[in-house]
C-alpha cells in the first residue's frame, strides 16, 4: 500500500496535485508507516483518505481505494457516514482497479463479526451502506465485463443481505436478474457469491416469490450438479428455503424433473452440510404427494436410512424429519418398513439429546401402522410397545402425545389387544390420563378404549385400583370432566367393560361410589358441556373403534351411553345385550370447558388424525 502511495508521486505526480491534495498524501504515508498503531476511521487519517478519495486525480483515488481496501480488511468496526460517503463516491468511479478496491471494502464493512457484540453494531454498517445509496453503483459493478469487480460487488451485496431490513430493498432494487445471471459464472469465486446472495434472499415469501420469477429456480437447479460443495450447499439450501411455499413446489414438479434425483444424490455428498441440507429439501418437498411417493421411487430410502443412522446429529435430525414425512403417504408404508427402518426408529425413541428427533421417530412410527395391520403387527414385533412403555413417562410432553396416539393407532388391531395388555401398557397409559396436556389426556384414554374392546378383560381388573387410582379414578376424571368429549370417552368406555360380562369388572363398576352417581347425572339430563369435533368412540361389537365423525348430536349420545349403563347397573342381567350403538357424533368447532382454546385444538386435531384407521400426520 505504501508503496501505491509513494509510487512515481515526487517526479511527476506533485507538480499536478493541489495544495490540499499533497498534504493529504504526506499525511497517509506518515499513517500507513504507523499503521498498527493509527485509528484510520476518525480524525486526520479519515479527513486525508477522504481528500484522495474525492480527487479528479484517478492515481490518488486509487490510492484511497486500496487503502480503504486493506484497513477495512484487517480491521472492521461501525462507521459513520464520514467512513462510507468516500467509499461510496470511489464505487461510482469508471475506473476498474478503483472499482475493484471500493467494493472490497465495502464489503469487510458489511461482513459478519465472529463476535456477538460487535456484529449487532455491524448491522448498522449493513443498513448504513443500504440507505446512503450503495445498492445502485454495487449493482452496475455486478454488470462489469471485469471478473474482479463482479466477484467483490456481488460478494457485498451477499454480506448485505445477511441483514433482513435489507432483503426487500435488495429485491426491489433489480439485483436479483445480474445476481441470478452470476450465478453461472464460469469464475468460481462469483458463483459462490452469486449463490450465496440468493441463499439470503430466501428468508421470506415476498422475497423468494421476487427470486422465482426473477428465473432463479433453474439456475440453482442445475447447479446442484456443482463440483464445488459450497455452491451445492448455497443451492440446496436456497431450494430447500423456496420449497417451504406450496405454490413453488408445484412449479418445481412442473419444470424441473431431476431435482429429485439431484437432491438423492446429494444426500451421499463428501460434505456433511450438503448431506444435511439435501435431506432437508427433500422433507420440504414431501409435503407433497408427488414428491412423498418420487423419493421412494428414486431410491431415497437407502439414503436417509444411512443419515438416520449417524451420529451427527444434523443429519438424523433432518433425515428423521424426511422419513416421517415420506412415511404420510400410505403406499411407502411397506417399502419404509422393508427398507429395515423400524430398528433405528425405535432406538430414536431413547434420543434424549433432541426431543424433535424423538418426534420425528414416534410420529413415523404411528404413521406407518396407519393403513396396514401387517404393519401395525411388525412395528410391535420389532418392540416399538416395549421402548414406548419404558420411556413415555419421562419423555417430554410433546413425545408423550405422539407416543400414546401411535399406541392408540396400534390398540386397533384386535390381533395386538392381548399382546399390548401383556405387556403392562395400562401400567403408564392410565397416569398419563391425568397428565397437564388435555392432548396427552385424550390419547391416552382413546388408546385404553381401543385396548377394553376386546375378548379377555382380565389385564383391566388388575389395574382397577393402581397405578395412581387406576382405571377407576381415571373413569372418575373423565365423567366429571367439563369436556363432553372426555365424558363420552368415559361412558363408552364402561360401556365396553359392561359389555365384557367380566363379573369382577361388572361388580367394581356397579359397586362404584364414584362412577355410578355422575353416571347418573349424566343420563339425567343433557347439560351444556361444550362438545367437539374430534375422534369419538363406537360399539366394539358393530365393528367400530375410536374414529373420526363430522356433526351429529355428541350430548345426546352420552346420555344415551350412560342411559345404557344405568339399565345393566340397576337391573339383574348379568351383562348388557351387546348392540350397535348409534354413531357418536359432536359439533364441530365448539370450545371445551376448562381446557384453553390452544389445548382443545391440539386434542382435536391428535384424535381426529390418530385414530381414524389410515390417518397419517
Amino acid at each position: 500500500m505504501t508503496t501505491i502511495v509513494q509510487g512515481r508521486r515526487s517526479q511527476s505526480y506533485e507538480p499536478l496535485l493541489l495544495e490540499n491534495e499533497r498534504e493529504a498524501v504526506a499525511d497517509l504515508l506518515q499513517y500507513l508507516e504507523n499503521r498498527t498503531t493509527t485509528n484510520f476511521f476518525t480524525g486526520s487519517p479519515l479527513s486525508a483518505l477522504t481528500t484522495l478519495s474525492f480527487s479528479d486525480n484517478v492515481d490518488l483515488q486509487r490510492s484511497a481505494a486500496l487503502a480503504f481496501a486493506e484497513i477495512t480488511e484487517k480491521e472492521v468496526r461501525p462507521v459513520g457516514r464520514d467512513t462510507l460517503d468516500p467509499i461510496l463516491f470511489l464505487l461510482s468511479s469508471h475506473d476498474t482497479e478503483v472499482q475493484r478496491a471500493a467494493s472490497a471494502a465495502l464489503g469487510n464493512l458489511a461482513v459478519n463479526s465472529m463476535l456477538a457484540n460487535l456484529n449487532l453494531k455491524l448491522a448498522d454498517n449493513k443498513l448504513l451502506i443500504v440507505k446512503l445509496g450503495g445498492l445502485e453503483p454495487l449493482i452496475r459493478q455486478m454488470l462489469s465485463p471485469n471478473v474482479e469487480v463482479q466477484c467483490n460487488a456481488v460478494g457485498c451485496v451477499t454480506n448485505l443481505a445477511t441483514h433482513d431490513d435489507n432483503k426487500t430493498k435488495i429485491a426491489k432494487s433489480g439485483a436479483l436478474v445480474p445476481l441470478t445471471r452470476l450465478a453461472r459464472s464460469k469464475d468460481m469465486r462469483v458463483q459462490r457469491n452469486a449463490t450465496g446472495a440468493l441463499l439470503n434472499m430466501t428468508h421470506s415469501d415476498e422475497n423468494r416469490q421476487q427470486l422465482v420469477n426473477a428465473g432463479a429456480i433453474p439456475v440453482l437447479v442445475s447447479l446442484l450438479n456443482s463440483p464445488d460443495t459450497d455452491v451445492q450447499y448455497y443451492c440446496t439450501t436456497a431450494l430447500s428455503n423456496i420449497a417451504v411455499d406450496g405454490s413453488n413446489r408445484k412449479k418445481l414438479a412442473q419444470s424441473e424433473p431431476r431435482l429429485v434425483t439431484s437432491l438423492v444424490m446429494l444426500m451421499d455428498s463428501s460434505s456433511l452440510k450438503v448431506q444435511c441440507q439435501a435431506a432437508l429439501a427433500l422433507r420440504n418437498l414431501a409435503s407433497d404427494e408427488k414428491y412423498q411417493l418420487e423419493i421412494v421411487k428414486a431410491d431415497g430410502l437407502q439414503s436417509l436410512l444411512r443419515l438416520l443412522q449417524s451420529s451427527y446429529l444434523p443429519l438424523i435430525l433432518s433425515s428423521a424429519a424426511c422419513v416421517r414425512n415420506v412415511s404420510i403417504h400410505p403406499q411407502n408404508e411397506s417399502p419404509i418398513i422393508e427398507s429395515g427402518f423400524l430398528q433405528p426408529l425405535i432406538n430414536l425413541l431413547s434420543f434424549k439429546d433432541n426431543e424433535e428427533v424423538q418426534c420425528h421417530a414416534i410420529s413415523t412410527l404411528r404413521n406407518l401402522a396407519a393403513s396396514s395391520e401387517k404393519n401395525k403387527t411388525a412395528i410391535v414385533k420389532a418392540g416399538a410397545v416395549q421402548s414406548i412403555k419404558e420411556l413415555v413417562l419421562e419423555v417430554p410432553i410433546n413425545v408423550q402425545s405422539e407416543m400414546t396416539a401411535c399406541v392408540a393407532v396400534l390398540a386397533l388391531t384386535d390381533e395386538l389387544k392381548g399382546q399390548l395388555l401383556e405387556m403392562g401398557i395400562c401400567e403408564v397409559l392410565i397416569p398419563l390420563t391425568n397428565s397437564p396436556s388435555s392432548e396427552v389426556q385424550g390419547n391416552s384414554a382413546a388408546a385404553l378404549g381401543n385396548l377394553s374392546s376386546k375378548d379377555d378383560y382380565s389385564s383391566f381388573n388388575d389395574v382397577w385400583d393402581k397405578p395412581d387410582g387406576g382405571m377407576h379414578k381415571y373413569l372418575y376424571r373423565f365423567l366429571t370432566s367439563p369436556d363432553a368429549t372426555f365424558q363420552h370417552i368415559a361412558v363408552w368406555t364402561i360401556v365396553q367393560l359392561l359389555e365384557s360380562g367380566d363379573p369382577q369388572l361388572i361388580s367394581n363398576i356397579r359397586s362404584s361410589n364414584l362412577l355410578i352417581p355422575n353416571i347418573r347425572n349424566l343420563a339425567s339430563s343433557r347439560t351444556s358441556s361444550p362438545t367437539s369435533s374430534i375422534g369419538t368412540p363406537h360399539s366394539h361389537h358393530s365393528q367400530h373403534s375410536y374414529q373420526d365423525t363430522d356433526a351429529g348430536d355428541g350430548q345426546g349420545e352420552i346420555q344415551l351411553l350412560a342411559r345404557r349403563i344405568l339399565d345393566f347397573v340397576d337391573g339383574d342381567i348379568d351383562g348388557l345385550v351387546p348392540s350397535s350403538v348409534p354413531g357418536s357424533h359432536m359439533q364441530p368447532g365448539s370450545s371445551v370447558g376448562s381446557s384453553t382454546g390452544r389445548d382443545h385444538e391440539e386434542l382435536r386435531r391428535s384424535v381426529r388424525e390418530a385414530f381414524a384407521p389410515g390417518s397419517h400426520r
